[in-house]
């Protein structure tokens, strides 16, 4: 068999899990005031009856996050809604994420995207974030590329992390602004050095490829390491790849098997597609057909088109039964990991 590993391209996509999301999707879960001290919840609501927009607002933590008191949106929503009037941006972001969201009130595009606007022009970095998110989703109103990169930058220059790779990816892919992928290795690498693992894996791809950086194989290696040591999928098949190929580090198939087989173990399609190869040609591992035939059959499954010929390619010189043991343990593979399917954080180097 002489089908290659595969290798795609930089993708744009991230694993929701990686995000840090709370309660409020990726709105941070409500907080109670640095000042709140240790009022109780009835000495809040007396405060908050009077009209003081800080009690009202910590009194909405405190519905919301079922402090003292029986969890219920509807009051947080009441309570964030009052301080929010009074122009405490911690209620109006919250308000905005609570409409967005369906919490304790119908969804409601508009009224999320008139009190982020509030917050956010106020210089609220979560609701510039927030703001961004539903211009580059088009809730409520067609995408806006344009819009999303002008409110991820804001928050991007508060050093929020996720913003900074947002922005990363809308240069690196002209959209939104032009095309400067000068520019998105900047915010990638203020994302990467915060310890993000997405923007870690596709400043590694950055360095790999040359794109706005010259490139670095001992820089890709050092990236790519950074978010496989957190677990990330993508971080790991791209350590892989490294070691598999001899970029910036002694060609190791011995270390290429134990990171495609950690990111494998996750998923991770293309990660499931090296391991294969390197199974079927004994690179790293001792040979072992129906374990290569069980880990194409699998990244197959996921749409990777060369693991289906490949698999198929190495069926015409298998035995009925080899096939079979190889599809039984494909399929008992995913019986075990229902929930796989990972998809990295960031993205993977070179050409298919």
């Amino acid at each position: 068999m002489t089908t290659k590993p595969e290798r795609h391209r930089p993708l744009a996509i991230r694993a929701v899990a990686s995000l840090g999301a709370a309660a409020i999707g990726l709105f941070p879960a409500p907080v109670l005031a640095a000042d709140a001290g240790a009022h109780s919840p009835a000495e809040f609501q007396q405060d908050a009856e009077s009209g003081d927009a800080m009690a009202q607002y910590n009194l909405g933590v405190t519905y919301y996050q079922g402090l003292g008191v029986d969890q219920d949106y509807g009051q947080a929503l009441r309570w964030f809604r009052a301080a929010a009037d009074k122009g405490v941006v911690q209620a109006q972001g919250n308000l905005g994420a609570m409409y967005e969201h369906a919490q304790g009130v119908q969804v409601d595009y508009a009224e999320a995207r008139k009190w982020f606007t509030k917050a956010a022009e106020r210089g609220f970095g979560m609701a510039q974030f927030d703001l961004g998110l539903m211009y580059e989703k088009g809730e409520g109103l067609p995408p806006d590329a344009a819009q999303a990169a002008h409110w991820f930058r804001k928050a991007a220059e508060q050093g929020n992390v996720i913003a900074q790779d947002k922005l990363a990816v809308l240069y690196g892919a002209g959209q939104g602004v032009p095309q400067n992928y000068a520019e998105s290795l900047k915010w990638e690498t203020k994302a990467a050095e915060q310890g993000d693992a997405a923007a870690q894996v596709r400043l590694g791809a950055a360095y790999v490829e040359g794109k706005g950086v010259a490139q670095d194989n001992t820089q890709a290696l050092r990236w790519f390491r950074k978010a496989a040591d957190q677990g990330d999928p993508g971080g790991q098949y791209n350590l892989g790849n490294m070691y598999k190929d001899g970029r910036g580090v002694p060609q190791d198939y011995g270390e290429a098997v134990k990171w495609y087989r950690e990111s494998a173990e996750q998923g991770f399609a293309g990660a499931q597609n090296n391991l294969g190869i390197m199974y079927v040609l004994g690179n790293g591992v001792e040979r072992d057909l129906i374990t290569g035939y069980m880990w194409l059959d699998l990244a197959a499954a996921s749409g990777i088109g060369t693991a289906a010929t490949g698999r198929d390619s190495l069926a015409k010189g298998m035995s009925a039964a080899q096939v079979e043991q190889g599809r039984q343990r494909a399929g008992d593979w995913k019986a075990q990991h229902p929930n796989a399917g990972a998809v990295s954080s960031g993205g993977s180097y070179g050409p298919p």
